[in-house]
């Protein structure tokens, strides 16, 4: 029995037509959410979900039950579109690997951030001309210009201003001498291994929590 025919039973006993029902699932499917607006769901979510996610999906189906008329289905986009502003980070991430550019991804709009991607440090420069942003992700080695030679260039151009645009160093696999090099460059953070592990070990000047 899966969880919509389950949701079906439900809804035939008398005594819990008007129960509040959540669905979390670990894959969705096309036309689930029409099924979910068919059977009343309030909310419908993918897994893994965040703590913080959770609550308030549960305070906000909570709150549609006491609403009149029809309530748009909860999800995890409705979530996020919900974030206050200052809490959304806008991101550019400059990784050439396309798995890795994915994976970060994945896990920053996971959490609310709006994300772009550059795949070399040259495109990561000319991105940065052109918009703003909160934070840079970047990859120490990449084609054409790496992450070293991309961040003495935000430097140079930052001097004399102040600007200081935040720049965490990410790489899978950290060389001696990798973080001395980083930080007399002016990056904020290096983060080894990353992409084996998003809470790797992290050795910070000045800590940025993204999520």
């Amino acid at each position: 029995m899966d969880g919509f025919t389950l949701v079906e039973r439900i809804r035939q006993k008398p005594e819990l037509t008007a129960a509040t029902i959540m669905m979390l699932t670990s894959a969705g499917h096309r036309g689930d959410a029409v099924r979910c607006q068919e059977l009343g769901v309030a909310a419908y979510l993918l897994k893994p979900i965040r703590q913080s996610e959770l609550r308030e999906a549960i305070a906000r189906s909570l709150g549609a039950a006491e609403e009149k008329g029809t309530i748009p289905l909860i999800t995890r986009f409705s979530l996020q579109d919900a974030r206050h502003p200052a809490d959304v980070l806008r991101v550019l991430l400059a990784e050439d690997n396309l798995v890795n550019q994915r994976l970060v991804t994945r896990l920053l709009e996971k959490r609310g951030h709006r994300v772009v991607i550059s795949g070399n440090g040259y495109e990561a420069l000319l991105a940065l001309e052109k918009e703003t942003f909160d934070l840079v992700f970047m990859d120490l080695q990449m084609p054409e210009m790496d992450g070293f030679e991309a961040t003495a260039a935000i430097r140079q151009k930052e001097k004399g201003t102040k600007i200081h645009q935040e720049v965490i160093a990410l790489t899978a696999h950290a060389m001696t001498g990798d973080r001395e090099r980083c930080l007399a460059g002016g990056w904020t953070v290096i983060s080894a291994n990353l992409y084996g592990q998003w809470n790797s070990t992290i050795f910070c000047r000045n800590m940025w929590t993204v999520g």
